[in-house]
């Protein structure tokens, strides 16, 4: 996939090889999962996804939770889910999404994280075809999973596409089916170790591995808000 794309992961993993940053933004996602949908993981899909995805990154079970009793303590913060979207340095789209507390406060943060990468926020919606909305799932390959026969068996759940790279396998679906094939990853025995909502590029973009230092930069200062909860851009 060439240098640019090695930097780029490389990049990346070292963002979020940062305990410090990943876990109040796990146990955030966690905190408002329980608020809309009850504590209990069984009955509450999204909040066994969050607890998936932090137990997936190492996160304490003490911290776990702790989170979920946020949700129901009388003093709990109240979490409003919003988007951002904007343009960065040479031109990439950057959609972002946020859990906050106070939305001035993280709207004024995302405006200068833009502007001072020379780039800005665009209005909301603007990006929104520029990116199909993804369930995906990644589980570890394995003697006893068949992909052909897999993809065979959970068309019925919403399964559009399996790719593989690596010791891992990832499958991927319209948003709109991720209950159903969580369900039916369950059904089937398969541990799944993340599972998520993602925001994936309609047209991928090449960028230099000159340009994806300036585009780091600017994703570095975004990710280290605490307010920020997932970013996706058009890099291929």
């Amino acid at each position: 996939m060439g240098r640019a794309f090695e930097y780029r992961r490389a990049s990346k993993e070292k963002r979020w090889d940062k305990m410090s940053r990943i876990f109040p933004k796990l146990g955030k996602s966690i905190t408002v999962a329980a608020k809309e949908g009850g504590s209990d993981p069984e009955l509450n899909a999204k909040l066994r996804t969050a607890i998936l995805n932090a137990k997936a990154q190492n996160m304490p079970k003490d911290n776990i939770d702790a989170a979920i009793k946020r949700a129901a303590g009388k003093d709990a913060e109240t979490f409003v889910e919003v988007n951002y979207e904007g343009k960065g340095p040479h031109g990439v789209l950057v959609f972002v999404e946020c859990a906050t507390d106070n939305t001035t406060r993280t709207v004024a943060n995302v405006k200068s994280y833009f502007n001072k990468a020379g780039g800005s926020v665009v209005p909301t919606g603007s990006l929104e075809f520029m990116f199909s909305r993804k369930a995906v799932f990644e589980f570890e390959k394995s003697d006893n999973i068949n992909i052909e026969e897999l993809e065979f068996e959970l068309i019925d759940a919403g399964l559009e596409e399996i790719d593989t790279e690596d010791d891992m396998i990832y499958a991927y679906g319209d948003y709109t089916n991720f209950g159903s094939l969580s369900k039916a990853f369950e059904e089937k025995g398969i541990e799944i170790k993340k599972a998520s909502l993602k925001r994936i590029p309609t047209t991928p973009v090449e960028f230099t591995e000159e340009q994806l230092v300036d585009i780091e930069k600017m994703l570095d200062r975004i990710e280290d808000d605490e307010d920020i909860q997932a970013v996706f851009t058009n890099i291929a």
